[in-house]
């Protein structure tokens, strides 16, 4: 299979990669983090690149783009440990334009390709534990509209976005609805998040909402499948720039009168953390890949990546913790930040101990089908 990248491809990759070197330096993000997590100067500078219009068509105001400039985007993103939550508006882009009606299209997608809305997806509760399927949120129909009540939790810059795609009931299934946050009957409760960035409680009581579709499960798989795939690809960036700054101190570091890079106890781990890199790139791959397939095969391709990319992260985060000593987990030297990213997206959109059940439910059925 040629996995080969494109010369459009690898030309967004150093546009991005160019960004966050030159405009995303550790001392930015620190001071973005402070400040309480989310910049919208630095996601509108996202937006002037193009990425806010990622998965939007170019009818809309976006680039017209799949899953792997996407992922190509988000390994970037990883590197610089970008706080802005970009893979928030991939979903949002696509959701809207896979399954909104075309006044919500209208009213929306050219706002969210050209950076002047953050649409993010509010959809876990307390009680959900990852399942998609586990939803209290109500919606009421209104004359030509409809209301929503619901409390959502860990939304991702949710006292900061400007509108909020929400999954809610309606006569037994779950729809998908987009909420303004500005709306009357929306409060948000906004807080840090131990990577730096920032997230917030949601509630809505009798918040008027635009519907997306009836077809709300479907479209919500859809939308955490693509947030799957845009996680592991950061995640990718995240442990690539983790094991080269690892790397790079072993070869400054010395112990007993030589670079600790000389012992070969550590070159072995050091060699454990790249096999775990290049595990976690190759399900990364996949997952960008499969993002496209029929339902069943999509989800069950994002449960073996995530299982994987999580595996990998808890390893190689706490590998570089350790081969840096007491350093390792100070909030000055810069590793500690790259450890706490790959902590909070090990538990993003589904921890790994949640898709390892998913993977094996998903075997058992396969085994079901062939007895």
């Amino acid at each position: 299979m040629d996995f080969d990248f494109t010369d459009d491809q690898e030309q967004l990759r150093d546009a991005v990669g160019k960004w966050v070197a030159k405009a995303y330096d550790f001392e930015r993000r620190r001071g973005i983090a402070k400040a309480g997590g989310f910049s919208r100067e630095a996601y509108g500078q996202l937006a002037e690149l193009g990425l806010s219009g990622l998965y939007i068509a170019e009818g809309d105001g976006g680039m017209g783009m799949g899953p792997v400039e996407g992922m190509v985007v988000m390994e970037e993103l990883g590197r610089g440990i970008v706080l802005e939550p970009l893979a928030q508006t991939l979903i949002a882009g696509a959701v809207l334009s896979g399954y909104a009606s075309a006044d919500a299209k209208a009213a929306w997608l050219p706002k969210i390709a050209g950076g002047e809305a953050l649409v993010v997806l509010a959809s876990q509760e307390r009680a959900a534990r990852y399942q998609l399927d586990v939803c209290e949120a109500k919606a009421t129909a209104a004359g030509a509209g409809w209301t929503l009540t619901a409390t959502k939790s860990i939304v991702p810059a949710g006292d900061m976005a400007d509108a909020f795609i929400v999954p809610a009931q309606v006569q037994g299934k779950i729809a998908l609805f987009l909420v303004g946050r500005t709306a009357q009957g929306v409060t948000t409760h906004g807080y840090g998040t131990q990577d730096g960035g920032r997230a917030a409680d949601v509630m809505l009581k009798d918040a008027p909402a635009t519907l997306i579709t009836l077809d709300g499960l479907t479209a919500l798989e859809h939308a955490t499948d693509i947030g799957i795939a845009a996680t592991c690809a950061e995640a990718v960036g995240v442990m690539d720039k983790t094991l080269a700054i690892t790397v790079e101190y072993m070869n400054v570091r010395k112990q007993f009168g030589v670079v600790i890079s000389s012992f070969q106890a550590l070159r072995h781990r050091v060699a454990d953390m790249k096999m775990q890199l290049e595990l976690a790139r190759s399900m990364s791959y996949y997952a960008s890949l499969k993002l496209n397939a029929p339902a069943a095969e999509r989800r069950a391709a994002m449960a073996r990546a995530k299982y994987q990319l999580g595996v990998s992260m808890r390893f190689v985060g706490q590998q570089a913790v350790q081969l840096h000593g007491g350093i390792g987990v100070t909030d000055e030297y810069i590793v500690s930040h790259y450890f706490k990213r790959l902590t909070q997206m090990e538990m993003s959109f589904g921890d790994t101990l949640h898709h390892l059940g998913e993977v094996s439910s998903r075997m058992q059925d396969t085994a079901g089908v062939f007895a």
